[in-house]
């Protein structure tokens, strides 16, 4: 029988019990880049698209949110309904894990901004905190839950922690000090973009945080 495609997206084949849904949310920015590296991560029974509904959110057991536009992407998931399907998921034990823009609006605090939040990791943090695009970079970062060797990480206009509280831990610092990747039990927040370069280990810790919580929902 060949590979089905269900009202979701996702893709029906192989055994359900052990497949893990992962969803990009796609209302703007670079979705596109990660929902390639997932899909070359079948031989891990990823199965991976683009998600813009709430029902979409409800079928996922991870869910990432790529790089964009902060304001722009808030108002959307609120026009749509995202931000309260991802909150209540993210209660649920579904893994979330936002990239550059993602970490901003995972954030409890924005410095020096009110703007649209979904205020689910106990951290504050610094948009633009490098400058402009012009001043975008690469560096390497040593990342112990990762391993050797050390991931090349790429920063556009990114942000960094400059709080943290409760239980976010630090996973990864720049060697001048700035915390650029962070995790607080089924969230993962990271400034930099995993998606831009070769290496899929970043988005393969992400999938092993999705697949601890769709096996133990389904205990």
């Amino acid at each position: 029988m060949g590979t089905l495609r269900g009202v979701s997206g996702f893709e029906r084949s192989g055994n359900p019990e052990t497949t893990v849904h992962i969803g990009v949310l796609a209302l703007q920015g670079d979705f596109e880049r990660h929902l390639v590296m997932l899909n070359s991560l079948g031989h891990l029974g990823v199965s991976a698209i683009a998600v813009k509904t709430p029902a979409q959110i409800e079928l996922c057991d991870g869910v990432i949110i790529p790089g964009g536009e902060s304001t722009t992407v808030g108002k959307l998931m609120v026009r749509y309904g995202v931000d309260e399907a991802i909150r209540r998921r993210a209660a649920e034990g579904m893994a979330v894990f936002g990239t550059c823009m993602g970490m901003i609006v995972l954030a409890k605090e924005i410095e020096g901004s009110d703007q649209f939040r979904l205020g689910l990791m106990d951290m504050t943090v610094r948009r633009n905190a490098f400058g402009r695009q012009v001043d975008s970079f690469e560096a390497d970062l040593d990342i112990a839950s990762i391993g050797e060797p050390p991931i090349r990480a790429v920063f556009i206009r990114a942000p960094f922690i400059t709080d943290l509280r409760g239980s976010a831990k630090a996973i990864a610092t720049l060697d001048t000090g700035e915390v650029v990747m962070v995790r607080q039990g089924n969230l993962l927040a990271a400034a930099f973009h995993p998606e831009l370069t070769d290496d899929t280990r970043v988005h393969e810790y992400f999938v092993s945080m999705a697949t601890t919580g769709h096996v133990a929902s389904r205990k």
